[in-house]
């Protein structure tokens, strides 16, 4: 793939992710919207029973004033009971996050942050205990049909879809935060959103051609954290202005602290600070916008974890290898190394490093094939998942694969003390022990 295949990021592209990365923003926004829903609804039901009294509808009018009367009894019983039942809803689902954490590792809780279906939960129980005080509210005291002037009809049974809604929503997330605490739904999901930002990237090309010298360095000016994306929109843009080419001298999930320099400028001129502000983000972990490492530092983090003495879960290791069998396969004639982004007429103008295949593959294999040593299942489907990606391989591509083959193999030898033993060990197998 070259650099010229993927999509061209937008200057929107980190705030979505960032916000993604949030669980105020979409109850906020669902709050703002019940409010514009309530006062729809108001509206309605006031020129309802004007249009009904214009009829002289009266004894229709009778009939909305008792419907309401009855229905004001379950929204009265909703609006206390739906604020006790979100605290033990997001009770119970914190102590199940805690869990998955704590049996996983602590990353898997922002598949819980970032989770939609989560979001969408809070917001629309939230909005159904605000709409239903608002809904009371609109009930008068006047009995008189000929006086009243609303009756809370349509807010009535907007508030009966609203419950029925947080009734199925209720099931939908139940289900979702019990596949949380499954080993094989986070690392499937971990994979998913490791291929999903693939397509957002670009890879690295051999045809580049030289930068002019160097000629300036912006240091970080900020808090100290981990470098989570840059704006390459917003980037491209400002070298494009000046007639330079910028170079992001930290690689995406590096720690960074103020005064760090993070970006070169190649080129004459200097773009000013103000063109260049919230264009580098840094936060206090990891996130997958941009980050190429970050699903195999995830499942190498939970396979290590699985492979620990408190834990000793070979399976949940093997399970971990196969994702990053996957993703490593998937790369296999990917052109990796440094990125570099265009701007509409194809001039390079932004040049960022990346993860080179010996980067990526150390850093999937290399922790886990340390402890790996003692468990034959780990150790055969290692052999297993090193010897198929060995075959889809092109040459260049082969020696870190078979430098961590011929280093578990020489493991095993010295650590293994029956000739059995080790030949049992040493016997690839893909399911480890199938």
């Amino acid at each position: 793939m070259s650099d010229r295949s993927y999509r061209r990021p937008r200057a929107l592209s980190p705030l979505r992710e960032h916000l993604r990365d949030t669980f105020w923003f979409a109850p906020t926004v669902g709050l703002v919207l019940v409010f514009v829903l309530w006062w729809g609804a108001a509206e309605l039901d006031i020129k309802i029973i004007a249009y009904l009294q214009d009829e002289q509808e009266y004894e229709t009018v009778r009939d909305l004033i008792s419907f309401a009367d009855d229905a004001k009894t379950i929204v009265t019983t909703i609006s206390s009971a739906m604020m006790t039942f979100i605290g033990v809803v997001f009770s119970i689902s914190l102590v199940a996050v805690q869990m998955a954490s704590g049996q996983l590792t602590p990353r898997v809780v922002r598949i819980f942050v970032r989770s939609r279906i989560s979001k969408l939960t809070l917001t629309v129980f939230l909005a159904t205990f605000v709409f239903s005080l608002l809904v009371l509210t609109s009930y008068e005291s006047e009995a008189d049909p000929q006086r009243v002037t609303s009756v809370p009809l349509v807010q009535s049974v907007l508030t009966m879809v609203l419950v029925g809604l947080s009734l199925l929503l209720f099931i939908a997330y139940v289900s979702s935060t019990l596949r949380l605490m499954q080993v094989g739904p986070v690392v499937d999901h971990i994979t998913r959103e490791a291929f999903g930002m693939l397509g957002r990237q670009p890879m690295g090309v051999r045809d580049a051609g030289p930068l002019a010298p160097e000629s300036a360095w912006l240091a970080h000016q900020g808090r100290a954290g981990v470098l989570r994306d840059v704006n390459v929109a917003r980037l491209v843009r400002a070298a494009r202005r000046q007639g330079v080419v910028l170079r992001l001298i930290p690689r995406i999930g590096d720690f960074v602290v103020p005064g760090m320099p993070v970006l070169a400028v190649h080129g004459e001129g200097k773009p000013s600070r103000q063109a260049l502000r919230y264009t580098v983000s840094v936060g206090v972990e990891r996130t997958f916008t941009q980050d190429l490492g970050f699903g195999l530092r995830q499942l190498s983090d939970i396979a290590l974890r699985a492979l620990s003495p408190a834990v000793n879960d070979p399976t949940t290791a093997v399970q971990c290898l196969d994702r990053i069998v996957q993703f490593l396969a998937a790369l296999m004639k990917a052109p990796l190394g440094t990125a570099h982004h265009r701007d509409g007429k194809g001039t390079v103008r932004l040049v960022q490093d990346a993860p080179g295949w010996a980067d990526l593959v150390d850093l999937g294999l290399a922790e886990v094939r340390l402890f790996a040593l003692g468990n034959p299942q780990v150790t055969r489907r290692l052999l297993a998942g090193i010897d198929d990606l060995l075959l889809l391989a092109p040459e260049e591509r082969r020696e870190p694969l078979l430098r961590h083959r011929a280093l578990l193999v020489q493991a095993v030898e010295r650590t293994v003390p029956g000739a059995a033993e080790r030949e049992f060990a040493l016997e690839p197998d893909r399911q480890g022990i199938g």
